[in-house]
């Protein structure tokens, strides 16, 4: 049976419209009610489906799928969702196309394999070191979130809501980012990761903040 605290864990923590940053510059007519719309989209999503689990006695989502499944999850959604309420990006159509989102109405059938408009979105647990597959000139937008992962379990860790910690959003360009090497037994893709210099031109240009930023850090060996 689930305790207390996993109930109430279920339930993520609501994003709050008076944390956003209506100062922020975001390309494409978006807007922050565009982003808050969407936010509170995979809110309510990740809370019914959570509920939904617990009457089955089964682990939330974010405990049950691997930490970079559920970040993709985070990624994914907000693609799907922003269009909805923005009508100049629509979700790039090409398999695994770069950027997630194009300007409406740009390329036929709204299908690109690459193109340096648009932007790129990004779900990630961490406040720094985010990582992509090549450094190209992109608007970058990443989700920072909070919640648990399926380790907590084995270490009997706190059950603790989902909850949005930032939105940034900057125009990297291919010196913001820097390869990030591999040991030679190790069989992980090669990335590029965003530079102090790229960070800091994502925190000047925030868009939702509800924790304090990390303006340096420790770089991490790979996104989870």
């Amino acid at each position: 049976m689930a305790t207390e605290r996993e109930t109430a864990a279920c339930l993520p923590v609501p994003v709050s419209r008076e944390k956003f940053n209506n100062k922020a510059h975001i390309p494409y007519g978006c807007s922050t009610d565009h982003i808050h719309q969407a936010m509170k989209e995979f809110v309510d999503f990740l809370g019914f489906i959570n509920q939904q689990l617990l009457t089955k006695d089964l682990h939330r989502l974010e405990s049950m799928l691997m930490p970079a499944n559920f970040s993709s999850l985070v990624g994914e959604f907000i693609s799907a969702a922003v269009p909805k309420y923005c009508q100049g990006l629509v979700k790039n159509q090409y398999h695994n196309g770069h950027p997630d989102l194009i300007p409406a109405g740009a390329y036929a059938r709204n299908s690109v394999q690459y193109c340096d408009q648009g932007i790129e979105i990004k779900g990630s647990r961490y406040m720094n070191g985010w990582q992509g597959h090549n450094p190209e000139d992109v608007w970058l937008m990443v989700f920072v979130f909070d919640g648990n992962r399926p380790k907590d379990l084995m270490v009997e860790e706190s059950p603790r809501p989902f909850r949005f910690r930032m939105v940034l959003l900057g125009r990297l360009e291919k010196s913001d980012w820097q390869y990030s090497g591999r040991s030679a037994t190790s069989r992980r893709t090669i990335t590029a990761q965003v530079k102090a210099c790229g960070l800091e031109k994502m925190l000047d240009n925030w868009i939702y903040r509800d924790a304090e930023p990390v303006r340096a850090g420790r770089r991490r060996k790979r996104e989870e």
